[in-house]
């Protein structure tokens, strides 16, 4: 009985001490290069991200503008790269003429000056509209952007004309299939550098859509980072990634990461190895936010390679760049 518990013991302390060569790295690995930076719709007017409900018009609860840049918007694109952006990030709708217009909200009441959804109007209609209509940073006293956003409002096409080797994460932000076709058309008329150079995320129907036609596109959908973060947590101390964490486009609060089997260092470089991006965020109340100030960003790890999600390019470029 001594020796078969001595037998169960070796085992099992073998089997430990193998997990924690295998995923731990006490000393950081030497610094290969800056972390990619993903400015979030570009340069963007902020807000308290902690006290949204689902709903909530963020348009008008601003913080007052220190710069005249509009989301989703060409200029907010350009200033972004400017600061040292490596990624944008956009959303896309779907319109009445089924163009793909970039713009966040399904109704275009809190930005704008007309009433409606963005599928009752048609890409031409839209970029009449002004963009910074409705923002206000003291509850309707004043509207300090409006009257500038006006002819602002881009189409997908635009966007890809305008800035043809830069890199981007689309955001689908309608449901089903209908946007996956749509976008889908789009991008096959696409050169096959700017494929590589655009990445996805939204709803689960227009991913897997997307992901069938471009299956190293990297992607990411509600169901599969689920998926993908079960089933690593399950196997992933062997060092082996589950194929529903490959090619992906992986999005979690730092206060989360640390959980990952090989966090940081280790993990990281198995990202890398099956064209997964790594891109870390913050938990802001219910929801994620960016890393937007010097303090934020005391909480990534040393020579951290992976890729950093910020509302404010403007301040961390300047840290990383």
């Amino acid at each position: 009985m001594k020796n078969k518990s001595r037998i169960l013991l070796m085992i099992v302390s073998c089997f430990f001490i193998f997990i924690i060569i295998n995923n731990c790295q006490i000393i950081p690995v030497k610094k290969s290069g800056t972390p990619e930076l993903l400015a979030h719709r570009g340069l963007a007017q902020n807000f308290d991200i902690s006290k949204v409900q689902w709903n909530t018009n963020t348009a008008a609860i601003i913080f007052p503008p220190e710069y005249p840049y509009i989301e989703n918007t060409i200029s907010s694109m350009e200033i972004a790269f400017t600061y040292g952006a490596d990624i944008v990030e956009f959303d896309i709708r779907v319109t009445k003429d089924k163009e793909l217009a970039v713009f966040h909200d399904y109704q275009v009441d809190f930005r704008t000056e007309k009433k409606g959804n963005v599928s009752d109007y048609s890409l031409s209609e839209l970029k009449t509209m002004d963009v910074g209509y409705g923002y206000t940073a003291d509850n309707g006293q004043t509207f300090p952007l409006r009257g500038t956003g006006s002819g602002l409002l881009p189409s997908f096409d635009e966007v890809m004309q305008h800035f043809p080797d830069r890199k981007f994460l689309i955001h689908i932000r309608d449901d089903g299939e209908e946007i996956g076709y749509i976008l889908l058309s789009k991008l096959k008329k696409l050169n096959k550098d700017q494929i590589e150079n655009l990445s996805i995320y939204g709803n689960d129907i227009a991913v897997n859509l997307i992901r069938k036609e471009y299956p190293e596109m990297k992607a990411l959908s509600g169901k599969l980072i689920k998926k993908s973060v079960i089933e690593y947590e399950l196997i992933g101390w062997t060092g082996y990634i589950p194929k529903s964490m490959r090619n992906a486009e992986l999005h979690m609060p730092i206060e989360y990461a640390k959980y990952l089997w090989g966090w940081p260092y280790k993990f990281i470089k198995r990202m890398d190895d099956v064209n997964t991006r790594m891109v870390i965020v913050t938990k802001r109340g219910q929801w994620s936010g960016g890393f937007d100030t010097k303090e934020d960003l005391k909480s990534i790890p040393l020579n951290y390679s992976g890729c950093i999600w910020t509302e404010r390019i403007d301040r961390i470029g300047k840290l990383y760049k």
